[in-house]
């Protein structure tokens, strides 16, 4: 073999090899979009039981509440996947393509679908009441229309720190990004404390994901430690919820259940590291299932309370929670990822569901 050839040989090895990182990188990430729209699914399936403490078994709300706590990790872990793949993007920055390719591709549905949850708040098993449906809409500038829609008045803001937080972590010097980083888990940890940071909170306290999501796309961590710290702390949220309700003899996550939270901040970044590593040991088949569903992450979503509206307005909350809790939301992702898949079939409708 000539030394040109020689070359150009090790030269596609080497292109093959980062493309093969690459690929196991995005697959990782939508591996945790799916989980992440399960583990979503699970809190609204369960919303219900938080408050029947005392009209159900106790084991059926000590097990309701601890699939709750073992889910708070999902909406995070969505802000870090967008903090991965945006900050670590080194192509110029170009504000027209970034409002058109990635704010409006989800501030639009985002409008539409609020309009529609807010006629869909207005229909009940008895009546339909258009005063509650007009009520949602006058607020809808600063108020979610339905339950699920509050996660887009805090995400959407964020992207007006990519601009400004890329750079930063991309420069050759980390010393200013580890410093923000540094900051963030000290503010949450106040949070979790009790202190407020006021009109800010929002931005800064879930911008922080973004800058969490990067540094464990760029670095993997050892998956002990992050297991050890992620565990401890979800056991120590789980103990604290519970046991505050209990002694207290009403639901009250005491703050541990908040999304900006040191202790979830620890228990996001365990799921994060836990799907790197699984993701290296799912066969290729798999991964071409799970990327399928993962392309409708949003779209599953945004959909997913129409299929629990009349679970809601039948006020069905079995016994069994640890079983009848994962069958309904498993039942309900499905009907959801269906009904993604035929809104995105039709290009009057593809872009409900981006």
């Amino acid at each position: 073999m000539s030394p040109a050839v020689s070359v150009e040989v090790k030269h596609a090895e080497r292109t093959q090899s980062l493309n093969s990182q690459t690929q196991k990188k995005v697959f990782y990430i939508e591996l945790l979009r799916v989980v992440a729209a399960v583990a979503v699914i699970a809190i609204h399936v369960l919303g219900p039981y938080r408050y029947l403490m005392g009209e159900i078994q106790q084991g059926d709300w000590v097990s309701a509440i601890a699939i709750n706590g073992a889910s708070r990790w999902a909406v995070p872990v969505f802000i870090m996947i967008t903090g991965a793949l945006l900050l670590s993007d080194t192509r110029p920055f170009s504000p027209g393509y970034f409002v058109r390719r990635r704010v409006m591709k989800v501030f639009v549905p985002f409008v539409a679908w609020s309009v529609f949850y807010a006629v869909l708040a207005g229909i009940s098993l008895q009546n339909v009441n258009w005063t509650e449906t007009v009520q949602r809409l006058t607020f809808f500038p600063t108020e979610e229309t339905y339950y699920h829609l509050g996660f887009f008045y805090y995400f959407i803001p964020l992207y007006l720190l990519v601009p400004i937080l890329r750079p930063v972590a991309q420069r050759d010097d980390p010393g200013l990004f580890y410093a923000l980083l540094g900051s963030w888990f000290v503010l949450s940890a106040a949070r979790l404390a009790g202190i407020s940071l006021g009109l800010v909170e929002d931005l800064v306290l879930y911008g922080g994901y973004l800058l969490l999501g990067y540094v464990l796309h760029q670095s993997k961590l050892p998956l002990k430690w992050l297991l050890f710290i992620g565990i401890s702390a979800l056991v120590a949220t789980e103990y604290t919820a519970i046991s505050e309700s209990v002694s207290s003899n009403r639901y009250t996550s005491a703050g541990w259940f908040s999304y900006k939270t040191l202790n979830t901040v620890l228990i996001a970044a365990m799921v994060f590291g836990l799907c790197q590593h699984w993701a290296e040991r799912v066969s290729e088949p798999m991964q071409r299932k799970v990327a399928a569903v993962s392309r409708h992450s949003l779209g599953i979503y945004l959909v997913h309370p129409i299929f629990l509206w009349p679970v809601r307005e039948l006020a069905f909350t079995p016994g069994m929670t640890w079983l009848t809790i994962p069958l309904v939301t498993l039942a309900v992702f499905v009907l959801s990822y269906m009904a993604s898949v035929g809104l995105s079939k039709s290009r009057f409708t593809s872009w409900l569901v981006p």
